[in-house]
């Protein structure tokens, strides 16, 4: 049953829509909330967008092995990079240290320049050290965390029946 799930439209539509609406969030945050987003904070929206992505590929064709399997490494290379991304803005925010500071212009690709190409979307105008929103006492950073690594382990769950072959 489950190997059926990983090979629907619907498993790889809520991939690409969950990371929509995270997508959304950072911009509620923004623009509605006022909350500058700083660096790593953008470097995590385009990791959110590698899920987006993800899911996009995973619905071209979910019956087929090699785009699940596409999908699935670029699904995990994301959340990989945004927990990691996410794991070193807290440390920032939660250890700060005044000779560790973070850039305060991306380091995009120059065939890439997203901060270029949409800046009200990828222009980080805020401070990595800065913790301007707690819920529950959770930092943004803290629940990125755990978001990634809610992706990362749904992704485990899509591994084994994603990989074997469907006869």
């Amino acid at each position: 049953m489950f190997k059926g799930f990983t090979q629907s439209r619907l498993s790889w539509g809520i991939l690409l829509l969950s990371g929509m609406a995270l997508e959304l969030a950072a911009l509620f945050f923004q623009y509605v909330m006022k909350l500058d987003p700083c660096i790593m904070c953008i470097y995590q929206r385009v990791a959110v967008l590698g899920l987006v992505l993800a899911g996009v590929i995973g619905l071209l064709a979910p019956t087929v092995w090699l785009v699940r399997v596409l999908a699935a490494a670029v699904w995990a290379i994301s959340a990989g990079w945004g927990l990691k991304l996410a794991y070193e803005l807290d440390q920032m925010q939660t250890n700060p240290n005044p000779f560790a500071t973070c850039s305060f212009m991306p380091d995009f690709p120059k065939w890439m320049p997203l901060h270029e190409w949409l800046p009200s979307v990828f222009m980080p105008t805020g401070m990595c050290t800065d913790v301007p929103w707690t819920f529950l006492n959770v930092t943004m950073a803290q629940w990125m965390i755990v978001i990634f690594v809610g992706f990362l382990a749904v992704l485990l769950l899509f591994l084994l029946p994603l990989l074997s072959r469907q006869r």
